[in-house]
């Protein structure tokens, strides 16, 4: 009979127990990596034969619960839906760190606390003009949809965690809350879109992601935040939601390639802060004065491109 292959790796761990260390430390631990392994495989091997005060949070092992969130090699996964040996460097080690932009209470162990309290401002419920129905709220297919792929995110908190607004921004409401908004803004059985895509319009909200696409990389469900977040703007300008920065770069974005088939990039900061937003626009000329000297100011008068025509085509088309 063939014997289970395994691998000898390093899992480098970082650890942290308050009540005994004030600062955050690497352990290292050796181990054969059985062969179809997965990371919380190996960490609940290591946890069983070496070290039984290593603490992390686990539950289903089949990537539904969301518990086993935590980073490797620098980037959050779940640990019981990758194979260990597809983590491994050219050292064979793996590094394996707490969930970012959370605290850590001890070793791989964060604090949620704000992560739920994100999720809890963007009211996660429906909200109806009928409080008491006499029937059931009833969707068609194709209503269902436009929320199928948010209803699939398990608060896992891996988007959470590699977001890089909320690295600089702890205001930001984050990829997994914004996810779960469109559920919401986008459910044919909840009458209060306009006053959700009102507050998602607020600084902290939708048009503070900077579009950088890592929610995406880290959702280990269909849920992909980043192409939530993107919904919920064309319902917010849908909606008339466009007295605030983000709403106003977009039409002036759209405004700038339908009329002359290229960015005006003159006009779009001014455009975007607002004409009548004195304290805005005067923020922006520190700026202007730095192009300047940099001589990155954009010419007044662009050059024609190539195909100007279809592109004002493809706008007269969509506007149709």
């Amino acid at each position: 009979m063939k014997q289970p292959s395994t691998r000898m790796a390093t899992f480098r761990i970082k650890r942290y127990n308050p009540e005994i260390k004030p600062e955050a430390y690497y352990e290292d631990f050796q181990l054969d990596i059985p062969d179809g392994a997965t990371l919380l495989d190996c960490i609940n091997l290591i946890k069983w034969t070496q070290d039984g005060t290593l603490t992390y949070r686990m539950s289903c092992r089949s990537a539904i619960c969301g518990s086993c969130g935590m980073k490797a090699n620098g980037h959050a996964q779940l640990a019981c839906q990758r194979q260990a040996i597809s983590l491994l460097d050219k050292d064979d080690t793996i590094t394996i760190e707490p969930l970012g932009n959370m605290e850590p209470v001890k070793d791989l162990v964060v604090d949620f606390e704000p992560f739920w309290d994100k999720i809890n401002k963007i009211k996660p419920y429906l909200q109806t003009e009928d409080s008491s129905p006499q029937k059931e709220r009833t969707q068609a297919p194709e209503q269902f949809r436009l929320i199928d792929d948010a209803i699939t995110c398990i608060m896992c908190g891996n988007c959470y965690s590699d977001c890089n607004v909320l690295e600089v921004d702890d205001k930001f409401l984050g990829p997994a809350a914004l996810a779960k908004a469109q559920r919401f803004v986008s459910d044919s059985r909840d009458h209060k879109t306009l006053e959700r895509v009102t507050a998602l319009s607020e600084p902290g909200g939708i048009w503070d992601c900077t579009h950088c696409g890592e929610c995406v990389e880290r959702c280990p469900k269909p849920a992909q935040p980043f192409y939530r977040i993107k919904e919920i703007m064309s319902v917010a300008l849908e909606q008339g939601v466009h007295n605030n920065i983000g709403a106003r770069h977009a039409l002036s974005f759209v405004k700038s390639v339908k009329s002359s088939g290229r960015l005006n990039e003159n006009m779009i900061p001014v455009e975007s802060m607002g004409y009548f937003n004195f304290k805005g626009l005067m923020d922006l000329i520190p700026i202007g004065l730095r192009m300047l000297l940099k001589r990155k100011i954009p010419p007044i008068i662009h050059k024609s491109i190539d195909d100007v025509k279809d592109v004002k085509r493809i706008f007269k088309e969509l506007d149709q």
